[in-house]
């Protein structure tokens, strides 16, 4: 099976390279890649990629992401996050390839307190999460075989994260104040990438799993508590912080921008029960990967 990967140096597409070896050759690539084109500003090499490798499964971890710039680069989150989104679906349908995407609770309107489920009414509160809808939308309308994973508040122990960069700052500054208002799943990237892995391994022995899906971590935290337990297992590590005082402020302390949802939480109920895994705590992923810096001495 001949696998191509989109965006293999940001936080999903580097797990991904390591999910996907066992089932297939995994071509992955990125914007700066020499012998195909994985620049998603350029619709027309991503297509003659394609066209070029004629893969069994295309994966795309690339995206948009810059959620505040989006507000001002709108025509370029639109061509990454949609366009050329839209081309893509267009060529698996062509070879009768499955197609797997990521994409965002950002789709919907941050309202309520319950978990978002896939059959509810999406309304983006920022261009971000249009363009990211749009994405989904066009997969949907050009594609039969496609699995699109919808997910949150994502981490790796490769690049930036929240957690990084709180402890970046709690050993800079004494005082931090988080935002306590906003809710959701810290995800990890690792997590994505071998649930998504597992859940193309069943559909490609039954198509009728093809859909859109939830896909987070169990539970439920805000910015302030997600970062208040990651410096209470830091500084267990031995690890000293400069902060002494962690203050809680609502988002509208905050302004950015491009307004952000409070409520992220996710109901993961249909992924959980189609593929027949039960998604761990988002406490138990935060902590490995913390141990994992903390190992590497990157704390």
């Amino acid at each position: 099976m001949n696998i191509l990967l989109f965006g293999k140096n940001g936080q999903v597409g580097w797990e991904l390279q390591r999910a996907l070896a066992p089932i297939g050759n995994v071509t992955a690539l990125a914007t700066g890649s020499i012998n195909y084109c994985g620049d998603f500003n350029n619709t027309a090499g991503i297509v003659e990629t394609i066209r070029t490798l004629r893969p069994d499964v295309i994966v795309n971890a690339a995206a948009y992401t810059a959620v505040d710039k989006a507000e001002s680069e709108r025509e370029m989150a639109q061509r990454i996050n949609a366009t050329t989104v839209e081309a893509i679906a267009k060529e698996a349908q062509q070879l009768g390839a499955w197609l797997i995407h990521y994409s965002t609770d950002y789709v919907f309107p941050g309202t309520g307190t319950d978990g978002w489920k896939e059959t509810d009414a999406t309304s983006p509160l920022n261009f971000y999460g249009e363009s990211k809808l749009a994405g989904e939308q066009a997969i949907q309308r050009h594609c039969k075989k496609y699995l699109i994973f919808r997910t949150s508040w994502v981490y790796a122990t490769k690049g930036n994260n929240f957690a990084k960069t709180m402890i970046r700052l709690a050993k800079e500054r004494s005082e931090l104040a988080i935002i306590d208002d906003q809710f959701g799943a810290p995800t990890g990237a690792e997590l994505l990438a071998d649930s998504a892995v597992h859940a193309l391994m069943i559909a490609l022995k039954n198509e009728k799993a093809a859909g859109l899906y939830h896909l987070a971590a169990a539970g439920t935290t805000s910015w302030f508590e997600y970062a208040s337990m990651v410096f209470d297992v830091v500084q267990k590590t031995g690890i000293e912080l400069k902060v002494t005082s962690v203050k809680p402020i609502p988002t509208a302390s905050y302004p950015t921008p491009a307004q952000r949802p409070l409520n992220s939480r996710l109901d993961t109920r249909s992924f959980q029960q189609t593929f027949g895994l039960n998604l761990p705590s988002w406490q138990q992923g935060v902590i490995r990967m913390l141990e994992e810096l903390s190992s590497l001495k990157a704390l």
